[in-house]
């Protein structure tokens, strides 16, 4: 699938899209030997796509790391506002890696980062459908979470039926199991305020078959073994099928 020439490179960890589009301006970066121009598409499984000669992860260390990431924490990998960013937490990693997907602010739990961009697209690209399991703690109408598996509309777009499991509960407060396969921004939020549900404490504990590590706290992070990592090129590999 073609895409933009500076997603493609902010994808593969070489740069922001900003920087990427000065590298454009300045000729540094060809597609199978020819310079491009801004506006210029790619598919980076086919084209061979080089800055200053040398292609794209030609020589670069694939890095793939598992964060829990923290609430209080912006998935992006710098925040106009001064915000704290995921991308601190992984400074010692030895590579420049960016978020797969994203987790809002006040959220929690597993965040998948990486360089390496043809992942990143398969896992994050909206025609492909990877389960998104969170566990939800709400308060409210909680007569109403039945709910939450109907159809329902998000934004003016029709979401696909989410999986619900009410884990325990009291009067007042119930947790939930909820997956999800289109991960929209703030998806979860938007269809508990729907439904007349506070959300007070939302964490991913899964993408797919790959879990949290429960041995990870708050902000810590460890590189993916490798069977979750041959797990995830698998069902990269049947997405791009």
């Amino acid at each position: 699938m073609e895409e933009r020439i500076q997603k493609i490179l902010a994808q593969a960890g070489l740069c922001s899209r900003r920087t990427a589009e000065q590298w454009m301006q300045a000729g540094r970066i060809t597609v199978n030997g020819r310079k491009i121009s801004l506006g210029d598409r790619a598919d980076i499984r086919k084209d061979r796509i080089c800055v200053d000669g040398k292609p794209i992860g030609a020589s670069e260390e694939k890095v793939y790391l598992m964060l829990y990431k923290p609430r209080g924490y912006v998935t992006t990998l710098k925040d106009e506002h001064g915000r704290k960013t995921v991308a601190e937490l992984v400074q010692e990693c030895g590579a420049r890696v960016v978020p797969v997907g994203r987790l809002d602010y006040a959220s929690e739990g597993l965040l998948l980062l990486t360089n390496d961009g043809a992942l990143t697209n398969a896992l994050t690209h909206p025609s492909h459908e990877v389960a998104k399991h969170y566990t939800v703690r709400v308060r409210g109408r909680l007569d109403q979470i039945a709910k939450l598996s109907e159809p329902m509309k998000i934004d003016n777009y029709e979401i696909a039926p989410a999986i619900v499991e009410v884990m325990e509960h009291d009067e007042q407060s119930a947790k939930l199991l909820m997956t999800i396969y289109e991960g929209r921004n703030r998806q979860i939020r938007k269809m508990c305020e729907q439904c007349g549900l506070e959300v007070r404490r939302l964490k991913r504990v899964a993408i797919g078959k790959l879990h949290l590590d429960p041995g990870l706290k708050a902000g810590a992070w460890r590189p993916l073994t490798e069977s979750e990592l041959t797990y995830l090129q698998g069902l990269t590999a049947n997405l791009q099928d």
